[in-house]
């Protein structure tokens, strides 16, 4: 394994201003970076990110450590330490707390929201990984498992704390998923299974979505208005997208390599990939690559909706 870099820095790559009043032109930069915040200490790569009471939370997996940064005033309020190989990071502003699992450990850590302290931990036996909130019924959904017995979407009461029966069973290892506001799935990228899991947490059904033409299913983003789901593959690196009405693939674009996350921006109908190699712009036509992507280092593969997070050698 080669050692990381000595100092991370997190760029922050924003909408430009022009942006948020009309449509840019064709080739125009659709993100501008304005500003680098270091990282002091953090070494190695970053896992999953996420957003919540005026921060940013990063799971600094190569550290064992998650940082919580000050988005108001660009500065780290705390570096959570002792989390071995953190991935998932999710805040619940209801009840301000902070949910973070990690693989190796099989645990998802509780936090305070305010404080950083632990509060406590809830197991999940084969790792935990992917994390999601819903805020309508303040549960956190936990993807879990590493093989055919333990791979499940499992939940935690984000008020008791406490693990509940609701689990859903997939049949191998989840990789990312996502969580309908307004209806009832869970949509789950299951790659060994070279599948699509839908998850109708009402009915408890669960059916299956092949995969055509394309494989290693791991980053995913949900259109639920216009129900479109997009799924970034790594074999061949390409975005699918699927009918959600249907389950029929309509779309496979080439896409980078190695994304691990992607974004939906709903007011400009775009999706964002890590690696800032894939930008693409939706019309009634269908989507399509924007000619233009924002550059970003080799290895960002995670991200967030309005940051891109990159661990950068020798600054």
């Amino acid at each position: 394994m080669t050692r990381g870099p000595s100092l991370a820095v997190l760029c922050l790559a924003l909408e430009s201003l022009a942006c948020a009043h009309a449509e840019p032109p064709e080739r125009a930069q659709p993100l501008v970076l304005t500003e680098a915040i270091p990282l002091e200490g953090i070494k190695g790569r970053f896992d999953h990110l996420g957003a919540g009471g005026g921060r940013l939370f990063v799971a600094a997996l190569g550290s064992n450590a998650v940082v919580a940064i000050n988005l108001g005033a660009r500065t780290v309020d705390r570096s959570i330490t002792g989390v071995r190989d953190p991935q998932g990071v999710v805040y619940s502003p209801e009840t301000k707390k902070l949910f973070v699992s990690s693989g190796s450990e099989g645990k998802v850590y509780i936090y305070d929201g305010a404080s950083y302290e632990q509060i406590t931990t809830v197991d999940f036996e084969g790792g935990a990984d992917n994390l999601r909130y819903d805020a309508a019924n303040r549960r956190v959904y936990v993807g879990c498992g590493d093989d055919a017995k333990t791979g499940a979407i499992a939940t935690i009461d984000a008020v008791t704390n406490q693990r509940l029966d609701e689990t859903y069973r997939l049949g191998a290892e989840p990789e990312s998923f996502q969580l309908e506001k307004s209806g009832p799935n869970i949509y789950v990228n299951v790659p060994d299974l070279k599948q699509i899991v839908v998850v109708n947490r009402k009915t408890k059904e669960i059916s299956r979505w092949p995969l055509q033409g394309v494989a290693s299913n791991f980053a995913m983003a949900l259109d639920e208005t216009d129900h479109r789901l997009f799924v970034g593959t790594h074999a061949p690196a390409r975005m699918a997208v699927f009918d959600t009405t249907s389950g029929r693939m309509i779309a496979a674009l080439p896409a980078v390599q190695g994304s691990d996350d992607l974004y939906y921006d709903v007011d400009r109908k775009r999706v964002y990939a890590g690696l800032g190699g894939l930008h693409l712009r939706l019309s009634n036509e269908g989507p399509r690559p924007l000619p233009a992507p924002c550059e970003s280092t080799h290895g960002a593969r995670c991200g967030h909706r309005r940051l891109l997070g990159k661990a950068s050698q020798g600054l």
